[in-house]
Protein backbone atom coordinates (compact mmCIF):
# COMPACT_ATOMS: atom_id res chain seq x y z
CA UNK A 1 0.00 0.00 0.00
CA UNK A 2 1.09 3.15 -1.21
CA UNK A 3 1.61 6.23 1.43
CA UNK A 4 1.41 9.86 0.27
CA UNK A 5 1.45 12.98 0.92
CA UNK A 6 -0.63 16.18 0.34
CA UNK A 7 -1.43 17.17 -2.97
CA UNK A 8 -2.92 20.42 -5.13
CA UNK A 9 -3.73 18.37 -7.94
CA UNK A 10 -6.33 15.36 -8.09
CA UNK A 11 -4.83 11.33 -6.82
CA UNK A 12 -6.56 8.47 -8.48
CA UNK A 13 -6.35 5.81 -5.69
CA UNK A 14 -6.10 2.86 -8.16
CA UNK A 15 -7.74 -0.91 -6.88
CA UNK A 16 -8.66 -0.32 -3.54
CA UNK A 17 -11.15 -1.85 -1.73
CA UNK A 18 -14.35 -0.25 -0.58
CA UNK A 19 -17.78 -2.25 1.32
CA UNK A 20 -20.52 -1.97 -1.36
CA UNK A 21 -22.80 0.02 1.04
CA UNK A 22 -20.64 3.42 0.79
CA UNK A 23 -21.27 3.28 -2.54
CA UNK A 24 -24.82 2.84 -3.31
CA UNK A 25 -24.15 -1.10 -3.98
CA UNK A 26 -25.22 -4.72 -2.71
CA UNK A 27 -21.78 -6.25 -2.60
CA UNK A 28 -20.17 -6.32 0.50
CA UNK A 29 -16.38 -5.84 -1.08
CA UNK A 30 -16.03 -3.91 -4.44
CA UNK A 31 -12.41 -3.09 -5.56
CA UNK A 32 -12.81 0.04 -7.98
CA UNK A 33 -10.89 3.49 -7.79
CA UNK A 34 -11.41 6.63 -6.12
CA UNK A 35 -9.81 9.96 -6.65
CA UNK A 36 -9.88 12.76 -4.58
CA UNK A 37 -10.03 16.05 -5.79
CA UNK A 38 -9.20 18.71 -3.50
CA UNK A 39 -10.98 18.35 -0.65
CA UNK A 40 -13.87 16.08 -1.86
CA UNK A 41 -14.19 12.68 -3.56
CA UNK A 42 -14.69 12.47 -7.29
CA UNK A 43 -15.49 10.47 -10.70
CA UNK A 44 -12.55 11.99 -12.38
CA UNK A 45 -9.29 11.14 -12.85
CA UNK A 46 -5.73 12.32 -11.38
CA UNK A 47 -2.14 11.24 -10.58
CA UNK A 48 -2.24 7.19 -10.25
CA UNK A 49 -1.03 5.66 -7.18
CA UNK A 50 -1.32 2.04 -6.96
CA UNK A 51 -3.27 0.57 -3.67
CA UNK A 52 -3.00 -2.80 -3.62
CA UNK A 53 -6.45 -3.56 -2.64
CA UNK A 54 -6.13 -1.44 0.29
CA UNK A 55 -9.76 -1.08 2.06
CA UNK A 56 -10.85 2.62 2.40
CA UNK A 57 -13.38 3.74 4.95
CA UNK A 58 -15.17 6.53 5.62
CA UNK A 59 -14.39 8.84 8.60
CA UNK A 60 -16.46 7.39 11.68
CA UNK A 61 -19.00 9.07 13.62
CA UNK A 62 -18.89 8.19 17.40
CA UNK A 63 -21.87 8.53 18.60
CA UNK A 64 -22.20 7.32 22.76
CA UNK A 65 -19.02 8.04 24.80
CA UNK A 66 -18.39 9.64 27.98
CA UNK A 67 -15.41 12.24 27.65
CA UNK A 68 -16.08 13.27 30.93
CA UNK A 69 -15.34 10.65 32.91
CA UNK A 70 -12.48 9.49 30.78
CA UNK A 71 -8.99 8.37 32.01
CA UNK A 72 -9.82 9.10 35.34
CA UNK A 73 -9.22 5.21 35.88
CA UNK A 74 -5.14 5.91 37.62
CA UNK A 75 -7.13 7.83 40.53
CA UNK A 76 -10.38 5.87 40.49
CA UNK A 77 -10.41 1.88 39.37
CA UNK A 78 -13.73 0.12 40.09
CA UNK A 79 -13.15 -1.53 42.95
CA UNK A 80 -14.92 -5.20 41.44
CA UNK A 81 -15.57 -4.85 37.79
CA UNK A 82 -19.57 -4.06 38.66
CA UNK A 83 -22.06 -1.42 37.52
CA UNK A 84 -22.61 -0.15 41.26
CA UNK A 85 -18.73 -0.15 42.12
CA UNK A 86 -18.76 1.55 39.22
CA UNK A 87 -21.26 4.47 39.97
CA UNK A 88 -20.16 4.46 43.19
CA UNK A 89 -16.35 5.10 42.32
CA UNK A 90 -17.38 7.91 39.30
CA UNK A 91 -19.53 9.74 42.03
CA UNK A 92 -16.55 10.12 44.38
CA UNK A 93 -14.06 11.05 42.47
CA UNK A 94 -16.92 13.65 40.58
CA UNK A 95 -17.16 15.39 43.85
CA UNK A 96 -13.08 15.52 44.13
CA UNK A 97 -11.74 16.34 41.50
CA UNK A 98 -14.04 17.55 38.08
CA UNK A 99 -12.70 20.54 38.02
CA UNK A 100 -12.64 22.77 34.89
CA UNK A 101 -8.92 21.80 34.11
CA UNK A 102 -9.46 18.39 34.69
CA UNK A 103 -12.56 17.86 32.52
CA UNK A 104 -10.90 19.83 30.11
CA UNK A 105 -7.59 17.78 30.11
CA UNK A 106 -9.38 14.93 29.81
CA UNK A 107 -11.85 15.65 27.21
CA UNK A 108 -9.22 16.81 24.72
CA UNK A 109 -7.12 13.85 25.20
CA UNK A 110 -10.21 11.60 23.99
CA UNK A 111 -10.63 14.28 21.13
CA UNK A 112 -6.99 14.03 19.87
CA UNK A 113 -7.17 9.62 20.34
CA UNK A 114 -10.58 9.73 18.00
CA UNK A 115 -9.13 12.32 16.05
CA UNK A 116 -5.70 10.16 15.00
CA UNK A 117 -7.86 6.69 14.76
CA UNK A 118 -10.27 8.32 11.78
CA UNK A 119 -13.28 9.53 14.10
CA UNK A 120 -14.90 12.71 12.33
CA UNK A 121 -17.89 13.06 14.94
CA UNK A 122 -18.39 12.50 18.60
CA UNK A 123 -20.95 12.74 21.33
CA UNK A 124 -20.28 12.58 24.58
CA UNK A 125 -23.11 12.47 27.35
CA UNK A 126 -21.67 14.99 30.33
CA UNK A 127 -22.38 14.20 33.70
CA UNK A 128 -25.23 17.30 34.80
CA UNK A 129 -26.02 16.66 38.19
CA UNK A 130 -25.97 20.31 39.41
CA UNK A 131 -23.34 21.80 40.05
CA UNK A 132 -21.42 19.86 37.48
CA UNK A 133 -23.39 21.19 34.80
CA UNK A 134 -22.16 24.33 34.96
CA UNK A 135 -18.89 23.15 35.34
CA UNK A 136 -18.61 20.60 32.44
CA UNK A 137 -21.00 22.56 29.71
CA UNK A 138 -18.99 25.63 29.35
CA UNK A 139 -15.86 23.79 29.10
CA UNK A 140 -17.74 21.16 26.20
CA UNK A 141 -18.81 24.49 24.52
CA UNK A 142 -15.12 25.51 24.50
CA UNK A 143 -13.64 22.54 22.92
CA UNK A 144 -16.33 21.95 20.20
CA UNK A 145 -15.33 25.72 19.22
CA UNK A 146 -11.58 24.73 19.24
CA UNK A 147 -12.15 21.13 17.60
CA UNK A 148 -14.62 22.66 14.98
CA UNK A 149 -13.22 20.98 11.55
CA UNK A 150 -11.53 18.34 13.37
CA UNK A 151 -14.14 16.75 15.27
CA UNK A 152 -17.53 17.72 15.34
CA UNK A 153 -18.58 17.70 18.67
CA UNK A 154 -22.20 17.09 20.31
CA UNK A 155 -22.90 16.72 24.12
CA UNK A 156 -26.43 15.05 25.86
CA UNK A 157 -26.79 15.77 29.60
CA UNK A 158 -26.88 12.74 31.60
CA UNK A 159 -28.41 12.29 35.05
CA UNK A 160 -30.49 9.57 36.55
CA UNK A 161 -34.57 9.71 36.28
CA UNK A 162 -34.58 9.57 40.16
CA UNK A 163 -31.93 11.52 40.81
CA UNK A 164 -34.80 14.45 41.80
CA UNK A 165 -38.03 14.71 43.35
CA UNK A 166 -39.37 16.48 40.26
CA UNK A 167 -38.12 16.03 36.92
CA UNK A 168 -39.85 18.95 35.74
CA UNK A 169 -38.77 21.57 38.61
CA UNK A 170 -35.40 20.57 39.40
CA UNK A 171 -33.76 19.72 35.84
CA UNK A 172 -35.38 22.93 34.10
CA UNK A 173 -32.33 24.84 34.80
CA UNK A 174 -29.93 22.11 33.39
CA UNK A 175 -32.25 21.90 30.42
CA UNK A 176 -31.64 25.92 29.92
CA UNK A 177 -27.80 25.00 29.89
CA UNK A 178 -28.46 22.41 27.13
CA UNK A 179 -30.54 24.00 25.25
CA UNK A 180 -28.35 27.48 24.97
CA UNK A 181 -25.16 25.04 24.31
CA UNK A 182 -26.94 23.68 21.38
CA UNK A 183 -27.08 19.86 23.09
CA UNK A 184 -29.22 17.20 23.77
CA UNK A 185 -31.39 16.34 26.97
CA UNK A 186 -30.44 12.92 28.08
CA UNK A 187 -31.53 10.47 31.71
CA UNK A 188 -30.84 7.35 32.98
CA UNK A 189 -34.17 5.32 33.15
CA UNK A 190 -34.74 2.67 35.79
CA UNK A 191 -37.63 0.68 36.80
CA UNK A 192 -38.94 3.31 39.46
CA UNK A 193 -42.14 3.35 40.49
CA UNK A 194 -43.02 6.51 39.05
CA UNK A 195 -41.48 6.06 35.65
CA UNK A 196 -43.67 6.77 33.00
CA UNK A 197 -44.58 10.71 34.74
CA UNK A 198 -40.57 10.75 34.64
CA UNK A 199 -40.19 10.26 30.78
CA UNK A 200 -43.32 12.52 30.21
CA UNK A 201 -41.83 15.26 31.93
CA UNK A 202 -38.30 14.86 30.21
CA UNK A 203 -39.93 15.11 26.95
CA UNK A 204 -42.15 18.04 28.18
CA UNK A 205 -38.38 19.77 28.73
CA UNK A 206 -37.21 18.73 25.79
CA UNK A 207 -39.79 19.89 23.94
CA UNK A 208 -40.43 23.34 24.87
CA UNK A 209 -36.57 24.12 24.59
CA UNK A 210 -36.45 22.23 21.19
CA UNK A 211 -34.69 19.59 22.17
CA UNK A 212 -33.54 15.69 20.63
CA UNK A 213 -33.55 13.29 23.47
CA UNK A 214 -30.59 10.66 24.66
CA UNK A 215 -32.13 7.88 27.09
CA UNK A 216 -29.33 5.42 29.05
CA UNK A 217 -31.97 2.18 29.06
CA UNK A 218 -32.23 -0.99 30.86
CA UNK A 219 -28.29 -1.49 31.12
CA UNK A 220 -28.72 -4.58 33.55
CA UNK A 221 -29.63 -8.47 33.23
CA UNK A 222 -32.49 -8.11 35.19
CA UNK A 223 -35.39 -8.95 32.48
CA UNK A 224 -38.11 -7.58 34.60
CA UNK A 225 -36.14 -4.12 33.46
CA UNK A 226 -38.39 -2.38 30.97
CA UNK A 227 -37.53 0.93 30.76
CA UNK A 228 -37.54 0.93 26.75
CA UNK A 229 -40.75 -0.07 26.55
CA UNK A 230 -42.07 2.68 28.36
CA UNK A 231 -40.04 5.24 26.20
CA UNK A 232 -41.17 3.95 23.01
CA UNK A 233 -45.35 3.54 24.08
CA UNK A 234 -44.90 7.42 25.84
CA UNK A 235 -43.13 8.70 22.40
CA UNK A 236 -45.74 7.03 20.47
CA UNK A 237 -48.47 8.11 23.04
CA UNK A 238 -47.62 12.09 22.73
CA UNK A 239 -46.73 11.93 19.35
CA UNK A 240 -42.81 13.06 19.67
CA UNK A 241 -41.79 14.08 16.21
CA UNK A 242 -38.23 14.90 16.70
CA UNK A 243 -35.23 12.30 17.18
CA UNK A 244 -34.94 9.85 20.18
CA UNK A 245 -31.97 7.71 20.69
CA UNK A 246 -31.52 4.69 23.51
CA UNK A 247 -27.89 3.31 24.35
CA UNK A 248 -27.23 -0.43 26.11
CA UNK A 249 -30.82 -2.11 26.23
CA UNK A 250 -29.69 -4.94 27.26
CA UNK A 251 -32.55 -6.58 29.42
CA UNK A 252 -33.73 -7.25 25.87
CA UNK A 253 -31.45 -10.43 25.94
CA UNK A 254 -32.98 -11.83 28.76
CA UNK A 255 -36.70 -11.56 28.51
CA UNK A 256 -39.04 -13.55 27.14
CA UNK A 257 -37.92 -13.56 23.46
CA UNK A 258 -41.96 -12.70 22.28
CA UNK A 259 -42.40 -9.65 25.20
CA UNK A 260 -38.78 -8.48 23.79
CA UNK A 261 -40.12 -8.69 20.44
CA UNK A 262 -43.09 -6.92 20.80
CA UNK A 263 -41.09 -3.99 22.73
CA UNK A 264 -38.71 -3.72 19.27
CA UNK A 265 -42.37 -3.68 17.33
CA UNK A 266 -42.97 -0.31 19.31
CA UNK A 267 -39.47 1.00 18.99
CA UNK A 268 -39.60 0.50 15.45
CA UNK A 269 -43.25 2.17 15.38
CA UNK A 270 -41.86 5.11 17.64
CA UNK A 271 -38.77 5.59 14.92
CA UNK A 272 -36.36 5.50 17.76
CA UNK A 273 -32.55 5.33 17.10
CA UNK A 274 -30.50 2.28 19.22
CA UNK A 275 -26.72 2.39 20.08
CA UNK A 276 -25.28 -0.94 21.25
CA UNK A 277 -22.47 -0.44 23.32
CA UNK A 278 -20.62 -3.64 23.38
CA UNK A 279 -17.21 -3.56 25.05
CA UNK A 280 -18.89 -2.07 28.13
CA UNK A 281 -21.69 -3.99 28.67
CA UNK A 282 -19.02 -7.00 28.07
CA UNK A 283 -17.05 -5.65 30.94
CA UNK A 284 -19.84 -4.92 32.99
CA UNK A 285 -22.56 -7.59 32.65
CA UNK A 286 -23.15 -10.75 35.07
CA UNK A 287 -19.92 -10.24 37.19
CA UNK A 288 -19.92 -11.71 39.85
CA UNK A 289 -17.04 -12.62 42.08
CA UNK A 290 -15.69 -16.08 41.40
CA UNK A 291 -18.30 -16.89 38.71
CA UNK A 292 -18.16 -17.31 34.66
CA UNK A 293 -20.50 -14.71 33.20
CA UNK A 294 -23.28 -16.49 31.48
CA UNK A 295 -24.68 -13.48 29.94
CA UNK A 296 -22.57 -10.99 27.89
CA UNK A 297 -25.61 -7.77 27.52
CA UNK A 298 -25.33 -7.40 24.10
CA UNK A 299 -28.59 -5.90 22.93
CA UNK A 300 -31.11 -7.58 19.87
CA UNK A 301 -29.27 -5.87 16.93
CA UNK A 302 -30.07 -7.99 13.99
CA UNK A 303 -33.84 -8.34 15.22
CA UNK A 304 -33.70 -4.95 15.61
CA UNK A 305 -32.21 -4.79 11.87
CA UNK A 306 -34.96 -6.94 10.38
CA UNK A 307 -37.37 -4.31 12.07
CA UNK A 308 -36.21 -0.83 10.51
CA UNK A 309 -34.57 0.22 13.24
CA UNK A 310 -31.07 2.23 12.83
CA UNK A 311 -29.03 0.70 14.97
CA UNK A 312 -25.25 2.30 15.67
CA UNK A 313 -22.28 0.93 17.64
CA UNK A 314 -20.44 3.49 20.16
CA UNK A 315 -17.15 3.25 22.27
CA UNK A 316 -19.00 4.74 25.37
CA UNK A 317 -16.37 4.70 28.50
CA UNK A 318 -12.67 5.14 28.08
CA UNK A 319 -10.49 3.91 30.97
CA UNK A 320 -12.71 4.86 33.33
CA UNK A 321 -14.84 2.71 36.12
CA UNK A 322 -17.61 1.72 33.53
CA UNK A 323 -14.68 0.19 31.41
CA UNK A 324 -11.31 -0.34 32.35
CA UNK A 325 -10.22 0.03 28.81
CA UNK A 326 -10.33 1.39 25.15
CA UNK A 327 -8.94 4.29 23.44
CA UNK A 328 -11.96 6.05 21.08
CA UNK A 329 -10.49 3.83 18.44
CA UNK A 330 -13.62 2.67 16.39
CA UNK A 331 -11.96 0.08 14.71
CA UNK A 332 -11.78 -1.83 17.75
CA UNK A 333 -15.63 -0.75 18.41
CA UNK A 334 -16.10 -2.49 15.00
CA UNK A 335 -14.26 -5.65 15.84
CA UNK A 336 -15.51 -6.12 19.08
CA UNK A 337 -18.75 -5.77 17.85
CA UNK A 338 -18.74 -7.75 15.01
CA UNK A 339 -17.42 -10.69 16.95
CA UNK A 340 -19.86 -10.13 19.93
CA UNK A 341 -22.99 -9.62 17.78
CA UNK A 342 -22.00 -12.12 15.16
CA UNK A 343 -22.58 -9.47 12.29
CA UNK A 344 -20.42 -11.69 9.86
CA UNK A 345 -22.29 -14.28 7.95
CA UNK A 346 -24.84 -11.37 8.11
CA UNK A 347 -26.13 -8.45 5.62
CA UNK A 348 -23.03 -6.62 4.26
CA UNK A 349 -24.00 -3.42 5.39
CA UNK A 350 -23.22 -3.65 8.97
CA UNK A 351 -20.00 -1.30 8.36
CA UNK A 352 -22.87 1.46 8.24
CA UNK A 353 -23.53 1.31 11.74
CA UNK A 354 -20.12 2.35 12.75
CA UNK A 355 -20.76 5.63 10.56
CA UNK A 356 -23.90 6.55 8.24
CA UNK A 357 -26.17 5.25 10.96
CA UNK A 358 -24.64 7.28 13.86
CA UNK A 359 -24.78 10.11 11.61
CA UNK A 360 -28.13 9.74 10.86
CA UNK A 361 -29.26 9.61 14.91
CA UNK A 362 -27.36 12.40 15.38
CA UNK A 363 -28.48 14.89 12.51
CA UNK A 364 -25.17 14.90 10.99
CA UNK A 365 -24.40 14.24 7.50
CA UNK A 366 -23.71 10.78 5.80
CA UNK A 367 -20.53 9.78 5.52
CA UNK A 368 -20.43 8.41 1.72
CA UNK A 369 -17.53 7.24 -0.24
CA UNK A 370 -19.69 8.32 -3.27
CA UNK A 371 -18.23 11.60 -5.79
CA UNK A 372 -19.24 14.44 -4.17
CA UNK A 373 -18.89 13.67 -0.69
CA UNK A 374 -16.19 14.79 1.57
CA UNK A 375 -12.49 13.30 1.20
CA UNK A 376 -12.61 12.21 4.78
CA UNK A 377 -11.20 8.83 4.62
CA UNK A 378 -9.75 6.54 6.34
CA UNK A 379 -6.90 3.75 4.18
CA UNK A 380 -6.10 0.33 5.92
CA UNK A 381 -3.73 -2.22 4.70
CA UNK A 382 -6.16 -5.04 4.94
CA UNK A 383 -7.54 -6.37 1.26
CA UNK A 384 -10.56 -8.00 2.94
CA UNK A 385 -12.54 -8.50 6.41
CA UNK A 386 -10.36 -11.07 7.75
CA UNK A 387 -7.34 -9.29 7.21
CA UNK A 388 -8.90 -6.25 8.24
CA UNK A 389 -10.21 -7.51 11.80
CA UNK A 390 -7.43 -9.61 12.57
CA UNK A 391 -5.16 -6.91 13.10
CA UNK A 392 -5.35 -3.56 15.16
CA UNK A 393 -4.67 -1.50 11.76
CA UNK A 394 -2.38 0.98 13.51
CA UNK A 395 -0.62 1.49 10.49
CA UNK A 396 -3.70 2.77 9.05
CA UNK A 397 -3.89 6.17 6.82
CA UNK A 398 -5.91 9.02 7.87
CA UNK A 399 -7.26 11.94 5.44
CA UNK A 400 -8.94 14.59 6.07
CA UNK A 401 -10.57 16.92 3.56
CA UNK A 402 -8.19 15.33 0.81
CA UNK A 403 -4.65 15.41 3.42
CA UNK A 404 -2.49 12.94 5.16
CA UNK A 405 -2.88 14.01 8.85
CA UNK A 406 -0.69 13.08 11.94
CA UNK A 407 -1.91 9.85 13.27
CA UNK A 408 0.05 9.64 16.52
CA UNK A 409 -1.54 9.18 19.67
CA UNK A 410 -1.13 11.64 22.65
CA UNK A 411 0.88 9.66 25.79
CA UNK A 412 -0.68 8.79 28.89
CA UNK A 413 2.25 10.79 30.66
CA UNK A 414 0.11 14.00 29.67
CA UNK A 415 -2.42 13.13 32.26
CA UNK A 416 0.07 12.31 34.90
CA UNK A 417 -0.72 15.70 36.76
CA UNK A 418 -3.74 14.73 37.38
CA UNK A 419 -3.53 11.62 38.68
CA UNK A 420 -1.48 12.78 41.97
CA UNK A 421 -3.56 12.45 44.64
Amino acid sequence: MARFGGTDGPIRLRNVTIPGCFIGQSDDLVVTDLTLWGDKISDRGGKDIEMDRAMVLPCFVDMHTHLDKGHIWPRAANPDGTFMGALTTVATDRAANWSEEDVRARMEFSLKSAYAHGTRAVRTHLDSLAPQDEISWPVFAELREKWAGRIELQASSLIGCESYESIIDSYASTADIVAASGGVLGMVTYPVADLRSRVLDLFELAGARGLEVDFHTDETMDASSETLRMIAETAIEIGWDRPVTVGHCCSLSTQDEARALDTLDLVARAGINVVSLPMCNLYLQDRHAARTPRYRGITLVHEMRARGINVSFASDNTRDPFYAYGDMDMVEVMRQATRIGHLDHSDPDWPLAFSANPAQACSLSLPSLAPGAPADIIIFKARDWTEFYSRPQSDRMVIRGGKMIDTRLPDYSELDHLMEP
